[in-house]
């Protein structure tokens, strides 16, 4: 299968493309730079999805394209500012739309899958996560409406996790008490890993996942769901 993993640099991306690579898949990465993945056998295009994507505009029979940029903006509301709600936005939201855009015929072509990127603060409702929960909850939307307009030709699905151990999450995870107290907070009292989220991102994107689309797919340590 030929792959495109925007954001696939670092974290649950990198974990990825390295799954993908492994299962002898032809991946292209488009992030801002390759500088912790040169080593890997892949095509790289630069981009950043605030700005102007269309370096993917010629891009053609893509089987599947996965979405990972995204932020953790941790703030109280009467802290967040307008611009913050923006920033998000732009970068989870209209970021994404602009790559689904840009690959829309060549998934089509490839009767491909895409993979979005949700977070598990959307169902479960978190203090301090009005911004990410805004921009996210309006990913599960487009997931939603892309999967009923574009179906059977491609499928949309988006992946929603909890805290991950990831370069994006160091700050939540700074020292051993905030990690303890992270670990403590998920009915399976671990952290989730890049390649747990990775791995069913892969599994979406492959003929695996060929009756799944529309769907909101929580990996979280039962998280959303056990109490």
């Amino acid at each position: 299968m030929k792959i495109l993993v925007v954001g696939g640099s670092k974290g649950i991306g990198k974990a990825a493309v390295e799954l993908l690579l492994e299962q002898g898949n032809e991946v292209i990465v488009a992030a801002r730079s390759n500088n912790d993945i040169r080593h890997l056998p892949i095509e790289f295009i630069e981009v950043d999805v605030t700005q102007d994507v269309s370096a993917l505009d010629d891009l053609d029979d893509l089987n599947g394209l996965l979405f990972c940029p995204g932020s953790i903006n941790l703030r109280p509301f009467h802290r967040l500012t307008a611009s913050d709600f923006q920033t998000d936005f732009d970068l989870n939201v209209m970021g994404a739309v602009k790559v689904l855009q840009a690959c829309r015929l060549a998934l089509k072509a490839g009767n491909g899958s895409a993979v979005l990127f949700s977070t598990v603060a959307v169902q479960q409702g978190m203090p301090f996560h009005a911004s990410v929960a805004v921009a996210k909850g309006a990913i599960e939307g487009l997931t939603r409406a892309l999967a009923a307009e574009w179906a059977p030709d491609i499928r949309v699905n988006t992946i929603a996790p909890s805290l991950t151990d990831t370069p994006l999450a160091e700050s939540l995870l700074s020292n051993d008490k905030r990690r303890e107290g992270s670990e403590a907070r998920h009915p399976l009292k671990r952290l989730g890993t890049p390649e747990d989220i990775a791995s069913m991102a892969v599994h979406l994107l492959s003929k695996n996942g060929s009756w799944i689309t529309g769907q909101v797919i929580g990996i979280d340590g039962g998280m959303s769901r056990l109490r």
